[in-house]
């Protein structure tokens, strides 16, 4: 199996506070793992460190194969843009962009022609049941509208790895049940998942892993069984 995620005895301080003490954790291709504990346990710093958003202070972070902490800024950006998707718990939408545009920026961030990007952009609109709406912008979308134009987003560049930061936490409940089930179908088509989250529910629906964080550190990892 293809490790897609690799962390080993990662350290993160900022102004001498410590986040993240000595994590070691592996992500396998087509795992769907959430990383859960309470506030402050160093969760949002994980997911910035493997996303590339932020540099560990001592270890080695490893995504898809590439040492993130040997590229440089210019590096991790497009390295983020062509195998890392992400989708973020407030949504990150452009206001002034209609939801097709949302989406087919990210390729065309990464050169592709605006006719194909926005191809694409409409076939993943389509998939996620909202394809109706591709010329409505964010102001005029529900929050369960708004997060699947983020997924769509997010899978745009066919990312090796899918990261979600509290994806249901702005939702309502319906909302919230709608994109765990879609979380879910990607999963089980074989993308791999990593997400941050309070809910356990949510983990427990989407998860074929949990790794538990206390005080910087892994407090312990369960693997969980879907129901059939």
């Amino acid at each position: 199996m293809t490790t897609v995620v690799r962390l080993d005895d990662v350290r993160k301080e900022y102004a001498g506070t410590t986040a993240l003490d000595g994590v070691t954790l592996r992500v396998e291709a087509g795992e769907a793992v959430a990383v859960m504990g309470p506030s402050g346990c160093g969760k949002s710093t994980l997911l910035n460190l493997i996303a590339g958003l932020d540099r560990p202070t001592a270890g080695r972070v490893e995504v898809h194969d590439e040492d993130l902490g040997a590229l440089s800024e210019t590096g991790l950006a497009l390295f983020r843009r062509r195998r890392i998707g992400m989708i973020f718990q407030f949504f990150n939408l452009l206001d002034d962009l209609p939801a097709l545009d949302n989406v087919a920026l990210a390729a065309q961030l990464m050169g592709v022609r605006a006719r194909p990007a926005r191809q694409r952009a409409l076939e993943l609109l389509d998939e996620l049941g909202i394809a109706e709406r591709r010329n409505a912008y964010p102001a005029t979308l529900s929050g369960g509208e708004r997060q699947r134009v983020a997924v769509a987003r997010a899978l745009m560049n066919r990312p090796a790895l899918l990261l979600a930061d509290e994806p249901t936490g702005a939702l309502d409940s319906r909302a919230g049940e709608q994109v765990m089930d879609l979380l879910l179908d990607l999963n089980q088509i074989g993308q791999t998942l990593l997400l941050v989250t309070h809910d356990k529910a949510m983990a427990e629906r989407c998860a074929t892993r949990v790794v538990d964080l206390a005080d910087g550190r892994v407090a312990g990892e369960r693997a969980l069984e879907r129901a059939a």
